[in-house]
């Protein structure tokens, strides 16, 4: 007799006509979800012999967490990204035993107050800020309330709290290395100026740079010239180069048709890198050369160090997770 398929959340999700992502939350037993719509859920796991991959290690979910993911990000060119990162925290979550409600948020409004509101309401002791740098006003009352802060996709240059990120300086220096590798000794670096995980891209390149004697970098700012002037400038020729270094896949997609197509004015050779590994970079014809994030990884980190802060452990890490380059078909080597 063949051996009896394991139940899965999708069976359970079929059997209600709820989706798995309910099902999911509910026997996570997240914040956010109806106690009648849990105990009918864990009712029919029980009828079919569900068993989670990862039991909790504790009998008792005694321990919750608010996650804010950026609602900008998570809907538009960064929305994969994101959502690798969340599910790897449901899922270390689960296996934790902490109870995590995950709400999608707009930016500007995760303001102190904003916060203590969610906070209260959920009865949360821990907080993941993922893709959000806290202000010094949120940081001084978690500090006082004994709120414990993890940063997904981000990182504290004071130390104040545990944090999960990319490597993103070594993933720079790989991705500018590979087009020094190339033969590319005029390299543009397309960034953005605000973020420090963003920031650390830009030191990386800088770096990469400043190892090859030869070598000449150009930083754009996109906050002040917009992709379209750099195309613009690009295609005049105003600047000097042979290659571009995008500080993420969403920005870089966006030029491979005009940089590269048939119809280009610029030099044989020219090339372009990315970052992230986005689907979008697969999609891309041709396909975007670029550096991988392993999104589920920095879920998976940002709730261990939550589940370590509140076991006690205050000793403040920054995790960062690293990487891999997807050499693509947009880096050609120069004559």
């Amino acid at each position: 007799m063949a051996p009896t398929k394991r139940a899965s959340q999708a069976d359970i999700a079929e059997k209600l006509g709820v989706s798995v992502s309910t099902v999911s939350r509910a026997l996570a037993n997240e914040i956010g979800i109806s106690e009648a719509v849990r105990q009918e859920v864990q009712r029919v796991a029980r009828m079919l012999g569900y068993r989670s991959k990862h039991p909790p290690l504790a009998g008792k979910l005694d321990k919750r967490a608010v996650a804010f993911v950026p609602l900008n990000s998570a809907m538009g060119s960064l929305a994969s990204f994101y959502h690798g990162i969340v599910e790897g925290m449901r899922a270390q979550a689960e296996q934790a035993g902490i109870a995590l409600d995950v709400r999608l948020v707009n930016e500007d409004m995760v303001t102190l107050d904003f916060v203590r509101r969610h906070v209260a309401k959920s009865s949360a002791d821990g907080l993941i800020l993922a893709g959000i740098d806290p202000d010094d006003e949120l940081a001084a009352w978690a500090q006082e309330a004994g709120i414990a802060i993890v940063l997904a996709n981000g990182s504290d240059p004071q130390m104040r709290f545990n944090s999960v990120a990319p490597a993103n300086f070594y993933g720079a220096y790989m991705a500018t290395k590979h087009l020094l590798d190339h033969g590319h000794r005029k390299i543009l670096h397309y960034t953005y100026h605000h973020r420090p995980t963003i920031r650390q891209r830009r030191r990386g390149f800088e770096a990469a740079i400043a190892d090859c004697p030869d070598a000449v970098g150009t930083v754009v700012i996109s906050n002040e010239h917009s992709s379209r002037e750099l195309l613009a400038g690009l295609m005049a020729g105003k600047y000097d180069v042979t290659a571009v270094f995008c500080w993420n896949d969403g920005v870089a997609v966006t030029m491979v048709e005009t940089l590269l197509g048939t119809d280009s004015p610029l030099p044989a050779g020219f090339s372009l890198v990315g970052f992230d590994d986005l689907p979008i970079a697969g999609i891309a014809s041709p396909r975007l050369s670029t550096v991988r994030v392993d999104r589920e990884a920095i879920g998976r980190g940002v709730v261990r160090l939550l589940a370590n802060q509140l076991d006690g452990d205050l000793a403040v890490q920054q995790l960062e997770i690293g990487l891999t380059l997807v050499e693509g078909e947009t880096v050609h080597t120069l004559a």
